[in-house]
């Protein structure tokens, strides 16, 4: 009696369990996610991963060695072309400046006093002349000898080389003068360049001196940047080549901002792949900037490439592959449907169906995915 319970309980507990895995299996409904197709614009992207740059940026550094005396602005400061952004310590400068002044003075005084020798010398070459045509009258009429003449002709010789000597002295001081203010002209633009100024409007991301530093040409003291134009130099891959075009319009995503796309544009196109990555820089300019951003960041640039204007489109994520064909599940009446679909142009989130469904179709995907053995044809389904 006992092993006939036995064995009518094990057949109940037997029963019970196919048909619990019968209902999971087959009866109960499959937890799904629907997406109702509707006819809309698809925007077909390229997208591309950089760092936000500036088109137009410069080391600010100074023209002569020096100690830096004052910074007058930080990193983060807005400046204006022609801003006085740094000094250096000048008194050496100033020092040089009134050495050269005063050498420029006496070249000045030096030229004046060879002057007044050449007009002294004329007036000997003068006094000569005459002197020597008298001797001639005289001797035309024999109250001279020829030795006065010869005495007369040498004094006008000698007098005209005083005055050749005091003209070459003359020349050679206004080239001594030439000198002394190129050399005052060097000593006060060097003086000038102790004021270091903004070359352009713009702004400063970073500031490498402090006061008291030595700098040298060439050695930076702030990085400059300018606002006209700030660009995201994005890596897109060379497939994307022929797409590619200078004004199309473009959304930028920074890192540090996700949920706020930027509104762009491409300004130019690389011309050379790298060989390792086979992708190519696309320089897509920011049309408005984020609250905070900063040179250097991470970001992805979206390019518009086509516009397929009202068209059926389902979610990528809907898309699936039954034994070989590309497809969606279709909610027909509580239970999924496979559908085999041919489909067109690829947007960023969404594929356009050609053929296969139709506007106000409901799409259906597994509520969890890898949960579960999947949707199989026929399945009943419930869309959460």
């Amino acid at each position: 009696m006992k092993r006939w319970v036995r064995r009518i309980l094990l057949g109940a507990l037997v029963v019970v369990g196919v048909g619990a895995v019968v209902y999971v299996r087959v009866l109960r409904p499959t937890p799904v996610v629907g997406h109702e197709v509707v006819a809309s614009d698809l925007v077909v992207e390229v997208m591309g991963t950089g760092t936000v740059e500036a088109r137009t940026s410069t080391v600010v550094s100074s023209k002569i060695q020096g100690r830096l005396l004052e910074l007058d602005v930080d990193q983060g400061d807005h400046v204006t072309a022609g801003q006085t952004i740094a000094t250096l310590d000048d008194r050496d400068f100033v020092r040089q400046v009134e050495i050269a002044q005063a050498n420029a003075r006496a070249a000045e005084a030096g030229l004046e006093r060879l002057r007044a020798d050449k007009t002294r010398a004329l007036a000997v070459v003068r006094q000569a002349e005459r002197l020597d045509k008298r001797s001639r009258e005289s001797f035309a009429k024999g109250a001279a000898t020829e030795t006065e003449i010869d005495k007369s002709q040498e004094q006008a010789a000698i007098a005209q080389a005083e005055l050749a000597r005091a003209e070459a002295a003359i020349a050679e001081g206004e080239m001594l003068l030439i000198a002394a203010q190129k050399t005052l002209e060097f000593q006060q633009a060097r003086l000038e360049d102790t004021v270091i100024v903004a070359p352009f409007d713009g702004l400063i991301v970073r500031r490498d001196r402090d006061p008291g530093d030595i700098v040298v040409p060439g050695s930076s003291i702030f990085l400059l940047i300018g606002l006209d134009e700030i660009w995201v130099s994005a890596w897109v891959d060379e497939t994307a080549m022929g797409s590619l075009a200078s004004d199309q319009p473009a959304r930028v995503v920074l890192r540090s901002a996700p949920s706020d796309p930027l509104p762009g544009h491409v300004a130019r196109l690389g011309r050379e792949v790298d060989p390792e990555t086979r992708e190519f820089v696309v320089d897509v300019a920011i049309e408005r900037l984020a609250e905070h951003w900063a040179i250097g960041q991470r970001a992805e640039a979206y390019i518009e490439t086509a516009r397929h204007v009202d068209v059926v489109a389902v979610p990528l994520a809907f898309v699936g592959v039954v034994e070989g064909a590309r497809g969606v599940f279709v909610d027909r009446g509580g239970r999924a449907a496979w559908v085999e679909c041919r489909f067109g142009a690829r947007g960023r989130e969404e594929i356009e169906v050609v053929e296969g469904v139709a506007a106000g179709d409901t799409v259906v995907r597994l509520a969890a995915p890898g949960g579960g053995s999947g949707l199989r044809d026929g399945r009943r389904i419930v869309v959460r």
